[in-house]
């Protein structure tokens, strides 16, 4: 097998969570470029994930856009099943939907908690088993990455937060084990600062940069640097990885 082959994600139908934007856009269109077709899922925004959409077309890859907020299994198994009414059985997943409103400690709220764990902890696991789901009943081999975050170090504004993309790590191991007799591959990709719009809630462009000088290799990350790794993860040249958190973050964060 060449390089090229094992790379390709011909004939792989790839949902990716929270796509509309970031390193979940930049997910969509790696796969794409894979060979892959994308139904994007988005909350909030049907015509910025409709342009996703034209993108992938564009590449000449089929293309739809999903609604559903993955804090609930309903929406979570409606949207599934309207990616697979549209492009076939689902067996490339990128959970990347998360939520990340900075809050002291001292002052969150128990809703504020609740909200954070049902969209990045909850939906991820539940967005997860409905997708393993139909590969077990079809059975299909498939693929799973969860994005995870250099934030499990510990982010001093986001408890929930840290809770939650550490709690990824560790519900990763699991699924790796219990999916592997199904031949579901499961890794976690834990980013650094990146260039998207959620490290500038709550930071200017002054702090930005100097947060990037701070980082080894001197600069923030490109959305598609992480979208690179996690195609890479979905593909057949990473066929005997699972179970694995993989950190890209410019040498900032060393495990």
């Amino acid at each position: 097998m060449n390089h090229l082959q094992a790379a390709s994600l011909t004939g792989q139908v790839a949902l990716v969570t929270g796509a509309q934007q970031g390193i979940g856009r930049a997910a969509a269109l790696a796969l794409g470029t894979a060979g892959a077709d994308v139904a994007v899922n988005f909350l909030d925004d049907p015509a910025t994930a409709e342009a996703v959409c034209q993108e992938l077309r564009a590449l000449g890859r089929r293309a739809v856009a999903v609604r559903a907020d993955v804090s609930r299994t309903d929406e979570v198994a409606r949207m599934v099943a309207d990616a697979e009414a549209a492009l076939g059985t689902v067996t490339v997943l990128v959970n990347n939907a998360g939520i990340f409103p900075r809050v002291n400690f001292l002052d969150m709220t128990e809703a504020q908690w609740d909200a954070v764990l049902s969209v990045n902890l909850k939906g991820t696991a539940f967005t997860a088993q409905a997708v393993a789901r139909r590969l077990v009943a079809t059975g299909q081999p498939g693929a799973i990455v969860n994005l995870s975050s250099a934030a499990v170090r510990g982010a001093p504004l986001g408890p929930h937060y840290s809770a939650t993309k550490a709690g990824i790590i560790g519900l990763t191991r699991s699924l790796s084990q219990s999916l592997a007799p199904h031949r579901i591959r499961v890794n976690a990709v834990a980013p650094g600062l990146t260039d998207t719009a959620q490290p500038r809630y709550g930071n200017d462009e002054a702090e930005l940069a100097e947060m990037a000088r701070a980082i080894p290799l001197g600069r923030m990350g490109q959305p598609e640097e992480i979208a690179n790794l996690i195609a890479f993860l979905c593909s057949p040249g990473a066929a005997w990885v699972t179970g694995q958190c993989w950190h890209i973050n410019g040498g900032a964060y060393l495990q």
